[in-house]
């Protein structure tokens, strides 16, 4: 039997976050390039961004192909474009400063697939490449990562919100993902939990 989701938060009734929702509206135009394996990833942190951004945009896909009508869309922007990721060639978004109404695309999906995205996407390289400055390792314990330097895609958009538009609240995507850690770490076994906390 299927279970059923909140209509509103998209998740499990009996794991509803709706409580835990508040909205965060930004001048930075987030768009999420989602590898098709994360879509139904129940780890995956882009669902939990959709519920406290209702205007983030989502493009799921592999090729060029499949982000035509996403290019075609930036294509007619006159806003400055980054992507966020990671490189020998990237900026740090900090002293790059960009303007709070830039597009910052974001590539989601463990580290080999964001990679594969940038490669079966060449078309990205046309827009300068921005990354992190972390003094701080990720909260998202519940998903294992091989890299240090790794956060899910919800911490990063939080990061660079804030660096790029200081005035903005983002406690509304951190909040609502400590409360979400939270719920998937007390509906652990007691043995399970404590691997994700040690």
């Amino acid at each position: 039997m299927k279970r059923l989701n909140c209509p509103h938060c998209q998740y499990p009734i009996n794991a509803c976050l709706c409580a835990s929702i508040r909205p965060l509206s930004t001048s930075v135009e987030l768009i999420v390039l989602q590898d098709p394996s994360e879509v139904k990833h129940a780890k995956n942190s882009v669902k939990l961004m959709k519920a406290v951004m209702k205007d983030l945009r989502v493009v799921v896909g592999e090729t060029t192909e499949d982000f035509m009508s996403l290019r075609a869309y930036l294509d007619e922007q006159t806003k400055p474009i980054f992507v966020l990721y990671p490189s020998e060639v990237s900026l740090s978004v900090g002293e790059l400063s960009p303007p709070k109404e830039a597009i910052l695309l974001l590539l989601d999906g463990t580290w080999r697939k964001a990679f594969k995205l940038l490669k079966l996407n060449p078309w990205l390289n046309q827009y300068p490449a921005v990354h992190l400055d972390l003094d701080s390792p990720s909260h998202y314990t519940i998903r294992k990562a091989k890299r240090s330097d790794s956060l899910s895609t919800l911490e990063a958009a939080a990061m660079a919100i804030s660096i790029i538009e200081p005035s903005c609240d983002v406690s509304p995507l951190t909040d609502a993902l400590s409360a979400l850690v939270d719920q998937r770490l007390m509906a652990m076994p007691l043995s399970v939990r404590q691997r994700y906390l040690s």
